[in-house]
C-alpha cells in the first residue's frame, strides 16, 4: 500500500510590519511619478487633481476597511478568491481567480515592468525601438513599439520571479528594505520641491479661467462628472494593490489582529503620501508643465516627477527621479508576484485549476504559480502603452472589488454567528458607499475607454468555459483547505 503524499502548508513567517510594507511597497509604485498629468488633462485644475486623489484614497480606504473584516474572519491564501467562495459559491469565486491571474496580476505587472524599463532609459541607453505600428480599434489609435525596452521590461519580471520562488521570509524582507528606500527617495523629491524648487509658488494652484485651455495645445477644458470620474480611474490606479494583502493571510502572523491592522495602517500612509506628493508637484510647477508631462498625450515628455526634480536639481534632476522610480517599481513587482501567485495556488489546492499550481517547492512557496504569471505577464509586456494597460487592469479588478465588498452583506446574513474579529466601521453604510460608487466607475470606464473595457471582459469571460472543465473533471471531495 503507498504512502499518500504529504501536502505541504504555507508557513506564517510575515509580520504586522512585512505585512504593512508588503501593501504600501506594492501600492506606491508608478502611479505616483506618472498619472497627475493625465489627471490634469481631464480636470484642468490643481483643486480638482488633488480632489480627485482624495476621492480615490477615501474609496480604497473604504474598500481596505471592508476587506479587514472578511481578511480576519478568513485568514488563508487567496484573499478575494476565498471570500467571494463563501459568500457566493464556486463560480463567482473562479471567475476572480481566472481574472486574477490572467487580466489583473498580468496586467500589472507588464505596466510596471514597462514603467521601469521606461525610466531606466533615462540611466542607461535602452530606447532602441525595432518595430513599430499603429493599431485602429473600434475608433481608437493603439501605438504598438518593439524594442530594447520591452525585452528589458521581460527580463525584470524574470529576475523577481527567480527571487520570489525562494523562502517567503526572504521576499518579506526585501519588501521592507525596498519600501523604506522607496520613501527615501520620494521624500528627497517632495522635500527639495517645497524649499528648493526655482519655479515654487502658491500662485501655480490658481487654475484657468472657466473655459480656458488648461495647458498649451490643449482644447478649452469644461469639468464634468465624467471627466471627474475618468480621473479617478487614473489615480485609482495608484492605489491598485491594497487588496493583494488578504491573498497572503495564510502567511502573516496573528492574522485575525494583524490583518486588519495591517490594511488600514498601510492604506492611510499611502493616502498620506500621495497628497503630500501631488502637492508638492503643484507647489513646484506651473499647471501647464504638470499637465504636459509624460502620458499617452505626450509620450516623449519627461514625467511630471523628474520635472519637480530638475526645477530644484537641474539637469541631474531626472536621474535622481529615474532612480528613485526604479526602486520603488522594484517594491511594487516584488509585491505583486509575492501576493497574487497565492490565488492560482489557494484555487489549485481546492481542484478548481492546475493541479501543479497548488503545489510548493522546499522553500514552502507556490514557485510554479510564481512562473506562470510571470511568464503570462512578460507576454503582455510586449505589447501596449502604459496608460492603456492601467485602465484595462483597473477596469477588472474593480468588478470584482464591488463583488467582494458586497459579500460582507451576504456573509452577515448567512453566517451572523460566525467570529468577526473584527467588524468594518461604519456599517452598512461604507461598504454600500463603496460598492455603489465602484459601480458608477465600472460604467464610466466602459464609456470613457471603451477599447481597454472590452478587452477586459473578453478575457474575463474566458474563464466561464474554463471553469465548466474543471468543474466536470473534479472528483471526490475538494482537497483540504489551507
Amino acid at each position: 500500500m503507498s504512502t499518500p503524499k504529504v501536502q505541504r502548508d504555507l508557513a506564517r513567517l510575515l509580520s504586522l510590519r512585512d505585512a504593512i510594507a508588503l501593501l504600501v511597497g506594492t501600492v506606491i509604485g508608478t502611479g505616483v511619478f506618472f498619472k497627475a498629468a493625465p489627471m490634469s488633462q481631464l480636470l484642468g485644475s490643481p483643486g480638482m487633481v488633488l480632489l480627485a486623489w482624495i476621492a480615490a484614497g477615501v474609496l480604497s480606504l473604504a474598500g481596505a476597511l471592508t476587506y479587514a473584516e472578511l481578511g480576519a474572519m478568513y485568514p488563508r491564501a487567496g484573499g478575494d478568491y476565498v471570500f467571494l467562495r463563501e459568500a457566493y459559491g464556486d463560480f463567482p469565486a473562479f471567475m476572480f481567480g481566472w481574472t486574477n491571474f490572467a487580466v489583473i496580476t498580468t496586467t500589472g505587472l507588464a505596466a510596471i515592468a514597462t514603467g521601469f524599463a521606461s525610466f531606466l532609459s533615462a540611466l542607461v541607453p535602452v530606447g532602441a525601438v525595432w518595430a513599430a505600428r499603429d493599431i485602429h480599434l473600434l475608433g481608437q489609435n493603439i501605438h504598438w513599439t518593439f524594442g530594447a525596452q520591452q525585452v528589458v521590461a521581460v527580463a525584470t519580471i524574470f529576475v523577481f520571479c527567480a527571487m520570489n520562488s525562494a523562502r517567503v521570509s526572504t521576499g518579506g524582507a526585501t519588501q521592507s528594505l525596498l519600501t523604506l528606500a522607496k520613501f527615501i527617495g520620494i521624500g528627497a523629491i517632495v522635500l527639495g520641491a517645497f524649499f528648493f524648487s526655482h519655479t515654487r509658488s502658491m500662485g501655480n494652484f490658481t487654475p484657468p479661467s472657466p473655459g480656458a485651455t488648461a495647458y498649451p495645445g490643449a482644447a478649452a477644458t469644461t469639468l464634468t462628472f465624467t471627466a471627474f470620474g475618468a480621473a479617478m480611474i487614473a489615480a485609482l490606479w495608484a492605489f491598485q494593490g491594497w487588496s493583494n494583502m488578504t491573498m497572503v493571510s495564510g502567511e502573516i502572523e496573528n492574522p485575525q489582529r494583524n490583518v486588519p491592522r495591517g490594511l488600514m495602517y498601510g492604506m492611510l500612509i499611502v493616502l498620506g503620501v500621495y497628497l503630500l506628493t501631488n502637492f508638492a508637484y503643484f507647489y513646484a510647477l506651473p499647471f501647464g508643465e504638470v499637465a504636459n508631462s509624460n502620458s499617452t498625450a505626450f509620450r516623449n515628455a519627461l514625467p511630471v516627477a523628474a520635472k519637480a526634480a530638475q526645477s530644484f536639481l537641474g539637469s541631474a534632476g531626472g536621474k535622481i527621479v529615474s532612480i528613485s522610480f526604479l526602486v520603488s517599481v522594484m517594491g511594487s513587482l516584488n509585491g505583486i508576484i509575492i501576493m497574487n501567485s497565492r490565488v492560482p495556488f489557494a484555487m489549485a489546492r481546492d481542484g478548481m485549476f492546475f493541479p501543479k499550481l497548488g503545489e510548493l517547492n522546499a522553500e514552502q512557496v507556490p514557485a510554479r504559480a510564481i512562473w506562470i504569471e510571470g511568464i503570462l505577464g512578460s507576454i503582455l509586456a510586449l505589447s501596449g502603452t502604459f496608460d492603456q494597460i492601467t485602465t484595462a487592469c483597473v477596469f477588472a479588478v474593480w468588478i470584482f472589488f464591488a463583488l467582494t465588498a458586497g459579500a460582507v452583506f451576504v456573509l452577515r446574513r448567512k453566517q451572523p454567528d460566525a467570529p468577526r474579529p473584527y467588524r468594518v466601521l461604519g456599517y452598512p453604510v461604507l461598504p454600500a458607499l463603496f460598492v455603489v460608487v465602484a459601480l458608477w466607475l465600472l460604467i464610466n470606464t466602459l464609456r470613457t475607454n471603451p477599447v481597454e473595457s472590452a478587452a477586459g471582459l473578453v478575457l474575463i469571460a474566458i474563464g466561464a468555459p474554463i471553469f465548466l472543465h474543471f468543474r466536470k473533471g473534479r472528483t471526490g471531495d475538494r482537497v483540504a483547505r489551507d
